[in-house]
């Protein structure tokens, strides 16, 4: 049957997903082969596909498919995360739409609700992966929420409180009055923000005098019970001791020295509000000072304030600014850039709270655990890139207790019980298991009531476990599947999770297993658009990635993410790359039609082989270079060298060397050796642009029906023979000058030019010649000991070629042609030269460079000398 002219890629991915499916083959069991295990970093279940997901997707799927292909049981997990803040967030909405509040819910009313939702919702983003190509083993599907792993968290949460590592304490936190909930340190983003500074005059009790406090939070000075200055500053020594007048509520707070106050910044008198500030609340505790708050959860002022009580804490602001203002209390303002700390999920401004609150003893738990940090430092776990090490000892160096009980209802529940004072009884799975507990170390207690903790953990104290709860790790921690599948071999994230994530599940690794979690980490790049601007919706500078996967095929976006994306680096997206995997997607096309368009005759053309065996040793050289990529998860690198495989040796010169004349059969050996170099080059390319392959592998050969390349054999090297290489180069470029000859001369292709050369080189192209003058149209390739007249020259690999093109030479030309080539040749050389002087260069690049690099320096000498010879002779 005729291969369609054009290439389809919807129909084809739509097809071929399909057949894996089918034919089950990204699924894993535990048996006696290497196992390779992935998990894919479980997106929100709110979510929809973005480019960091296509990225991050992408990067996997080409790991776990080239493992696949190398023969071990290859396992990606998908799944995906309850997202506590922002799928509650979502439900509200739901209610809302509804006319439903959420506070007319009890709490299962409302998880009936959530779980309506997460059903009708929450699996939109993993379809989506398969659009992509994603090949997970969706038979493993998890979710953070499901019961065996919720309990998993619960027993956890158990099992660190005996030890000693949890903890409930009153802390100044952070809390988002838009979500209602504490967030974490990292959960809240700083950013610099136009802000104004309020200089407000505070009286001197009994006096005519004043204090001026700087202020950007007049909204919270009714919670002021102090203010305090710097003992050693002179300037308000006299007042220590005395009492002050807070405006709004004409409050008496005394005056307070502390070393903590900066004598430099305002006007070194600081307003002292527990309440609202981390380092108030450190010193009114030291002072024994009363705590005042003034707003409610939802950042609304409360009747603790006395005053502006009801109003948003924004409008408070510009009401308590006009109320001092009338009062004749601001003694001026000024606009300040002020650092602001916003909330990363609904990007509200963070409040700080005190609030009694479960963490984790931070401190204590690296204390137990050296590994956590110490593994990661000695390349026990790899980073790529390993800069990103420095980043990851920073955090743990700078610690803080982790916060993990959240004000929602979405996610595990704390299982701490509280008797009717409050107290806390037990924490317990069940509130059975709390009394048994309770009355235990209570017998005879009058307690009629336990309460369960209204609060959840954090979402992240669910995916810290995600490693091991995939594989029931907790349920039964010697349970076949862990055993077989962790540690697990890489993992592909962001950089901006090493600490929320990254490091969790390595902590999660060592207390639990006692093994890390993974071997290798790779962390991808934030994707902006060509302008450096990171994508966003705001921006709208974010492509829809299922609008370019119906423009440019699953390939085509594939690769156009991976040609831009070191490890690490941020990855600079620019849509034409995805219109070059197109246009590769139809490249690789043309060349099936033009092979499989051929007729075939019995016999060998001997004249052939050089060409087969040349594309034959270069596919052998670029195996051995992918390989050392691959190690390297140079990825992008990995990709490039295929691309330039594909297209320039074996689209642009090896069908372009054998190809039969015109209207002429093809010999069965020639045909039958590159069917086999096709089919190495698909299985080669099929981790990157898996359905593309899959189509064409099974076009070239009507035995691959029933199969798939998913998995076929991955290509091995074999010897390469560099000499054959070399001299095909030289081929290539010689060809490549005639031919830039002849068009200059406006030759028509039927005309034949006469070709001589002359010179010694390590390198002979005689090999090639009848390639060269088939190629080329030369009449004849002759060498001589003389300088032809009236001839074109160029100099390549160490000779010195003159063309007949039947044109008189114009010697003036001819001569500027050769003095700018052997400038850009001087130059050239200067740069080896550099490099290869270079002792740090030399110490520690690869052998395999600092050899190429001498080379370079020994063919540009050499081709400096035959320059300046035809210089010299014209």
């Amino acid at each position: 049957m005729e291969l369609p002219k054009i290439y389809d890629p919807l129909q084809t991915e739509d097809k071929w997903y399909a057949y894996w499916l089918q034919k089950n083959y990204f699924h894993s069991e535990p048996d006696d082969r290497e196992p390779f295990t992935i998990v894919i970093p479980p997106p929100n279940v709110t979510g929809v596909l973005h480019m960091g997901h296509m990225l991050n997707n992408t990067i996997q799927d080409v790991l776990v498919r080239k493992a696949r292909m190398e023969g071990k049981n290859a396992c990606w997990v998908p799944g995906t995360d309850h997202a506590s803040i922002a799928t509650e967030a979502k439900v509200v909405g739901m209610l809302r739409e509804r006319g439903i509040k959420k506070s007319e819910l009890s709490r299962d009313e409302f998880m009936k609700y959530a779980w309506e939702w997460k059903e009708k919702y929450g699996g939109i983003i993993l379809e989506q992966l398969k659009k992509l190509g994603a090949s997970c083993d969706w038979a493993r599907t998890r979710f953070t929420m499901e019961e065996s792993m919720s309990e998993a968290v619960v027993d956890v949460f158990i099992d660190l409180h005996k030890k000693g590592l949890i903890y409930r304490g009153l802390r100044m936190i952070n809390w988002d009055p838009q979500a209602k909930t504490t967030l974490s340190n990292e959960e809240v983003l700083y950013s610099e923000e136009n802000s104004q500074l309020y200089y407000v005059k505070y009286r001197v009790k009994d006096s005519e005098d004043y204090m001026v406090v700087a202020t950007v939070r007049p909204e919270t000075i009714m919670g002021d019970v102090a203010v305090c200055v710097n003992p050693k500053d002179e300037r308000y020594t006299r007042l220590v001791g005395k009492t002050v007048i807070v405006p709004l509520v004409n409050r008496e707070v005394p005056v307070i020295a502390d070393e903590y106050v900066d004598i430099e910044f305002g006007t070194g008198a600081l307003k002292i509000t527990p309440a609202h500030d981390a380092n108030d609340y450190a010193i009114g505790t030291k002072f024994n000072l009363e705590v005042i708050d003034c707003f409610n959860e939802d950042g609304t002022v409360s009747a603790a304030a006395q005053v502006f009580i009801g109003e948003d804490r924004f409008k408070a602001r510009k009401l308590a600014f006009e109320k001092l203002q009338a009062d004749g209390l601001i003694l001026k303002t000024e606009n300040i850039l002020n650092k602001v700390g916003r909330s990363e999920r609904t990007n509200a401004v963070v409040e700080p709270r005190l609030s009694m609150q479960w963490f984790v003893d931070m401190k204590k738990f690296f204390e137990k655990n050296p590994q956590v940090l110490q593994d990661v430092m000695n390349d026990g776990i790899i980073f790529f890139p390993s800069n990103l090490k420095n980043t990851y000892k920073h955090w743990i160096d700078n610690v803080r207790d982790w916060c993990i009980s959240r004000q929602l209802w979405w996610g595990q529940r704390i299982p701490a019980w509280y008797d009717e004072q409050g107290n806390l009884a037990a924490i317990a799975r069940t509130e059975a298991e709390a009394w048994e507990q309770y009355k235990k170390s209570n017998p005879g207690t009058s307690v009629k009531h336990l309460k369960q903790d209204e609060d959840v953990v954090d979402t992240w104290f669910s995916s810290w476990l995600w490693p091991i709860s995939v594989f029931d790790g907790f349920k039964d921690p010697n349970n076949k599947e862990i055993n077989y599948y962790y540690p697990t071999n890489d993992l592909v994230t962001a950089p901006e999770i090493m600490f929320f994530w990254v490091m969790r599940m390595i902590m999660a690794g060592y207390e639990w297993r006692g093994e890390k979690p993974f071997r290798n980490v790779y962390f991808t790049g934030i994707v902006r658009d060509k302008l450096r601007r990171k994508m966003s919706k705001s921006l709208g500078n974010s492509p829809d990635p299922l609008e370019l996967i119906a423009q440019y095929g699953a390939d085509g976006v594939r690769m156009g993410m991976l040609l831009c994306s070191p490890a690490g680096n941020d990855i600079l997206f620019d849509e034409k790359l995805c219109e070059q995997g197109r246009n590769f997607s139809n490249k690789l096309w043309n060349a099936l039609r033009l092979v499989k368009g051929w007729e075939i005759k019995a016999g060998t053309n001997v004249g052939n082989k050089v060409a087969i065996e040349w594309m034959q040793n270069k596919l052998n050289k670029v195996i051995e270079e992918l390989n050392d990529s691959y190690k390297d998860y140079r990825l992008s690198e990995v990709l490039m060298t295929l691309y330039k495989l594909i297209w320039d040796d074996f689209c642009s010169w090896y069908l372009e060397l054998i190809k039969p004349d015109y209207l002429q059969p093809i010999d069965r050996y020639t045909y039958e050796k590159t069917i086999l170099i096709f089919d190495s080059l698909v299985r080669l390319l099929h981790p990157f642009m898996p359905f593309i392959t899959e189509e064409i592998w099974h076009e070239l050969n009507p035995a691959n029906e029933g199969n798939s390349i998913c998995i076929a054999t991955y290509p091995q090297a074999g010897e390469v023979n560099k000499q054959l290489i070399e001299e095909a180069t030289l081929a290539f470029q010689i060809i490549s000058n005639i031919r830039e000859i002849r068009a200059k001369a406006g030759m028509k292709n039927q005309e034949t030019v006469a070709v001589f050369f002359s010179g010694k080189s390590d390198i002979p192209f005689n090999a090639f010649g009848e390639k060269i003058i088939k190629l080329a149209r030369l009449s004849k390739l002759k060498e001589t000991d003389t300088e032809e007249a009236n001839a074109k020259t160029f100099i390549a690999g160490g000779y010195q070629f003159y063309v007949i093109t039947g044109e008189e030479t114009d010697i003036e030309a001819e001569k500027v042609k050769l003095q700018k080539e052997l400038e850009y040749t001087r130059g050239f050389l200067v740069s080896v030269n550099k490099k290869l002087s270079n002792e740090r260069f030399v110490a520690s690049a690869p052998p395999q460079v600092v050899e190429s690099e001498q080379r370079k320096k020994e063919d540009a000498e050499k081709k400096i000398s035959l320059l300046e010879q035809a210089l010299s002779q014209l």
